[in-house]
């Protein structure tokens, strides 16, 4: 479908609508460019993780909404700059990387990146293509000549650093000439007139464009976002004890789930406008049905399930969600709930043997720890504390479960374990 002028240019509407533009190098003349047609930008990645995280899923999602309105998007991956470590928003040096490692951690993000932007009409790009055969006197030359270390040391990534008690090194003291360099390239070599990008980086995005007009008197542009904080300061990210990442490996789609149904009431608005593609009119009326009954939590709901539908898909927002309803809401399970808990709850596997003993429940606790004796097994099911699949069941009660079956063992509100038949 060819987008019209005002669809290309109303991203810049529903930016702002979303609370997502804070800088930018002039927006009116941003909007002239985009009406006269599709403009091509890029957003950097930092790869020093083999998994996207929140913070990053914010810039990635930016570029999905560029491209929906008819834009080209280019994904940087840092080669590159990964290997210096950009100084904005840390009080110490980061570890380097090598290239394998390196590598290694393009190549996971990459299967991420393809679940939200359209890579077969985007490009990926990694900066040490371009960057590991300029000499240093060739890039002192090109690069280094444009930008005087006043302007460098005024940029507040900088200055902060300088004034910490680690200071700064000359490697991360480079970094903004680096990513200057990716912008020109990028302009050069790809048409790219747009760099976007988070607040933390705005010192980096406008020396970029400072050094395409200083270089070929041409006029690029730059936008960012505000920082994508929760309600008590902290922002996302993978250097923030307990980050929440993209991939399934160290979040699962279940954590992932539970995490967004569990934020603050004074985030959920915000978070649905920046970090779901709801039209901002539909967040409205979320909003305006969750403030009716707050107690159901309908809009940190919906949050989750949009956010975790574009990370992992919706086949995975219905696990979670029939996970939930199991562990939380007191659903007896059947086979799909089961199999929905298996990951996400403890499992111990036994022989079907157990149950012809003379107290299988007894010894199904023991077996999976929920009991630490036979003593406190018969004691929890003298209580009327224990269930399997939500009934209650006595000590020397059959238990009618065959080979290839899968069981809920519950001890308490709480302790709860899956029994797997082999």
């Amino acid at each position: 479908m060819t987008e019209s002028s005002s669809d290309r240019a109303a991203i810049l509407d529903d930016l702002a609508a979303r609370g997502l533009i804070q800088d930018t190098t002039d927006l009116a003349a941003l909007r002239e460019r985009m009406e006269a047609g599709p403009i091509t930008l890029y957003h950097g990645i930092d790869p020093s993780a083999s998994s996207l995280h929140i913070g990053n899923y914010v810039g990635v999602l930016a570029l999905r909404r560029f491209q929906d309105h008819g834009h080209k998007p280019i994904v940087l991956v840092g080669g590159a700059t990964g290997m210096i470590g950009d100084p904005g928003g840390r009080s110490e040096e980061r570890n380097l990387l090598d290239e394998d490692a390196l590598q290694e951690n393009i190549d996971g993000i990459r299967s991420q990146l393809e679940r939200l932007v359209d890579l077969d009409n985007a490009v990926m790009v990694s900066n040490y293509d371009w960057t590991k055969d300029v000499s240093v006197l060739d890039f002192l030359r090109d690069v280094g000549k444009h930008v005087t270390v006043n302007q460098m040391v005024a940029r507040e990534s900088v200055k902060s650093r300088m004034d910490s008690e680690h200071g700064i090194s000359y490697t991360e003291f480079s970094y903004m000439l680096l990513q200057s360099f990716d912008f020109w390239w990028l302009h050069q070599h790809m048409d790219c007139e747009l760099q976007i990008g988070g607040s933390d980086q705005w010192g980096n995005l406008a020396q970029g464009v400072d050094l395409i007009r200083r270089r070929t008197g041409e006029h690029a542009h730059a936008l960012t976002w505000p920082l994508i904080t929760r309600a008590d300061g902290q922002k996302f990210g993978k250097s923030v004890s307990g980050a929440v990442w993209l991939d399934p490996e160290r979040t699962s789609p279940y954590e992932f789930h539970q995490y967004w149904v569990n934020v603050d009431d004074r985030d959920v608005e915000r978070f649905l406008l920046q970090l779901t593609l709801l039209p901002v009119a539909t967040v409205a009326e979320v909003m305006a049905e969750h403030a009716g009954q707050p107690e159901r939590r309908i809009a940190q709901q919906r949050l989750a399930d949009e956010v975790t539908a574009l990370i992992h898909g919706e086949a995975e927002v219905e696990r979670a969600k029939r996970a939930a309803a199991v562990l939380f809401g007191g659903a007896a399970p059947g086979p799909e709930d089961l199999a929905a808990l298996r990951g996400i709850v403890p499992e111990t596997a036994v022989d079907d043997s157990v149950f012809s003993v003379n107290e299988p429940l007894v010894e199904l606790l023991v077996a999976s720890t929920l009991a630490s004796s036979k003593r406190d097994a018969r004691q929890a099911v003298s209580d009327g504390a224990v269930r399997i699949n939500g009934l209650k069941v006595s000590a020397d009660e059959p238990i009618l479960l065959a080979s290839g079956d899968v069981a809920m063992l519950q001890k308490g509100k709480r302790n709860r374990h899956l029994i797997v038949v082999n």
